[in-house]
This record gives structure tokens, C-alpha cells and sequence, in this order.
């Protein structure tokens, strides 16, 4: 059953399973605040299972692009589109995030990136990979990010 993101009241709920459960849900929520600010995007999320072509896709650019797998498994998907921006969002268990940006149009506008909860260490696939710069959020406390642009046509 699809879920509407809400900003004002972080919510856990789909993501109880993660043992940073409250700060994936914070990152979560602070998505959806940038997403409602800047777009008008209202953010809704599916539960994995019925999310299967989104966790399909990411994993797919993922492999291609930088043989990644992430160990850890999904939660929640969503996959939307604003203005020429499409947008693929994968919650995973351990308390990361992955998108992926990507402009129908602009080819220089494609990326992927990763961001850690708070109290999370980086997984074992992205830790010799990538560094990761901090920032803080007053919905998700200290997020870590990363990303790698993507040079394939998905």
C-alpha cells in the first residue's frame, strides 16, 4: 500500500524493520520536504514488494555502471517524474538511500546518489569506493552523501 511521506511528523512507519529505523525515516522525510519545496512534489513511497521494476532498475545501473550490489535489502521504492527529471528512490534496511537522477533530456544531468542515516556505518560495497561528505538535516540529524554520474543510457 502506496505511503505519503509527511515532513511534519516523521513517521517510521515501512521501515521498522531497519535498527536506524527513526533516522531512515527522518532522511526519509527530509526527501520529502525538499521534494514538496522546491517542485510541488507530494512524495509517496511503495513497499518493495510492489516496487519491483524501481529496485530493478537502480540495482541494474548500479551493476552496470560501477559493479555494485548492495547487500542489504529494500524496504521502499518510488519512482516519479518532475519537469524533464526522472527520479528513482530505493530505502534499504541498513539505513541507506539511493537515487537516481536522471534527465530524459540533458545527458550531463544523470547521477546516483547515496546517502547514509545517522548511526550507520557505510556498507562494505561502497567503502573503499567513495567518500562521504556530511550534512546536517533538523529532520534526519548528520546525513552522509556520495554520487557518481552516470555515463550509460537507461
Amino acid at each position: 500500500m502506496p505511503y505519503t511521506v509527511a515532513f511534519d511528523e516523521v513517521s517510521t512507519i515501512g521501515l521498522e524493520s531497519s535498527p536506524v529505523a527513526d533516522a531512515l525515516a527522518g532522511l526519509r522525510a527530509n526527501e520529502a520536504r525538499y521534494f514538496k519545496n522546491k517542485y510541488d512534489h507530494t512524495f509517496v513511497v511503495e513497499p518493495a514488494v510492489d516496487a519491483a521494476d524501481t529496485i530493478e532498475r537502480v540495482q541494474r545501473i548500479l551493476a552496470e555502471e560501477r559493479d555494485i550490489t548492495i547487500a542489504s535489502p529494500p524496504l521502499e521504492a518510488t519512482s516519479f517524474q518532475v519537469e524533464t527529471l526522472r527520479f528513482d528512490y530505493v530505502f534499504y534496511e541498513s539505513g541507506l538511500s539511493i537515487n537516481v537522477m536522471y534527465d530524459v533530456e540533458d545527458p550531463k544531468k544523470r547521477a546516483v546518489g547515496f546517502k547514509l542515516s545517522e548511526g550507520m556505518d557505510i556498507p562494505d560495497e561502497l567503502v573503499d569506493r567513495f567518500k562521504f561528505a556530511r550534512q546536517r538535516s533538523k529532520l534526519a540529524g548528520t546525513i552522509r552523501g556520495s554520487y557518481f554520474v552516470i555515463k550509460g543510457e537507461y
